[in-house]
């Protein structure tokens, strides 16, 4: 018996030896890409690639699965190290503490990476992620917006051409229209649409903003992980397409 033997029972030898043989990289560790990676390690992927340039803020411990009173301050890639080690000692971890822009991207994407999942919010590098995903055919799925939503069944996974209520997703998938970007471009979204944020009420710091885009978004303990979960079983459900899964009523 080990960490794995429940895997087992679904993915077979087979396909524990595939994941324990596959490099998977998450561009974000926050309230998506934090689950999300500990998804993957639970589930024997043998070598990741973590993204993050952030550090463990106090209005972070409503989402993210590393963050809590003793890890504000603390590097993000540093704390997913720890736990996935803790998991599973055998797991290779690369780690950029950096973030992922037009400076650093070629470097990232230098290592071998059977499947990229993007959990990340800025929208300018979500797009080059997405284009440099295309063009060295990385199969890959990005993450849209998690923030002021409720209901995480909601949660969807679609070609973002065929998207709606979803702002991100829209700004996104215009550009790529603009700039003739060609191929499939999975992502998860939800069809909820956004809440208007109570700004009245939050009790943080508002004096240095001075536009409306610089609010902080709301966002919950519930949504953002089931979104890094989602995304984390489709990543899972393509790296063992070659896996025959058998399922109760069905004949051979």
């Amino acid at each position: 018996m080990n960490q794995f033997s429940r895997n087992l029972l679904s993915f077979g030898k087979a396909g524990q030896n595939k994941l324990s043989k596959s490099v998977v990289a998450i561009l974000g560790l926050g309230g998506v890409g934090s689950f999300a990676s500990e998804a993957l390690v639970r589930s024997g992927v043998g070598k990741v690639i973590l993204i993050d340039k952030d550090v463990v803020d106090i209005t972070n411990i409503n989402r993210q699965l590393h963050a809590n009173l003793n890890t504000i301050g603390k590097s993000k890639v540093l704390l997913m190290e720890k736990r996935i080690k803790e998991i599973n000692p055998k797991c290779k971890v690369v780690k950029h503490d950096k973030f992922f822009n037009f400076d650093t991207y070629d470097e990232i994407l230098q290592d071998k990476i059977d499947y990229f999942l993007d959990a990340s919010d800025t929208i300018t590098f979500k797009i080059l992620l997405i284009k440099e995903c295309l063009k060295r055919n990385i199969p890959f799925i990005s993450v849209m917006g998690t923030a002021n939503k409720l209901d995480p069944t909601q949660f969807e996974i679609a070609d973002i051409k065929d998207t709606s209520y979803d702002p991100i997703a829209k700004i996104i998938r215009l550009k790529l229209r603009k700039d003739k970007v060609k191929g499939k471009v999975p992502v998860v979204y939800s069809k909820e649409k956004p809440l208007i944020s109570k700004y009245e009420e939050f009790d943080g710091d508002m004096s240095s903003i001075t536009r409306k885009s610089q609010f902080p978004p709301a966002s919950n303990s519930f949504c953002p992980p089931v979104a890094g979960f989602v995304a984390s079983s489709y990543v899972i459900r393509n790296l063992l397409k070659e896996v025959k899964f058998e399922r109760d009523g069905e004949t051979n």
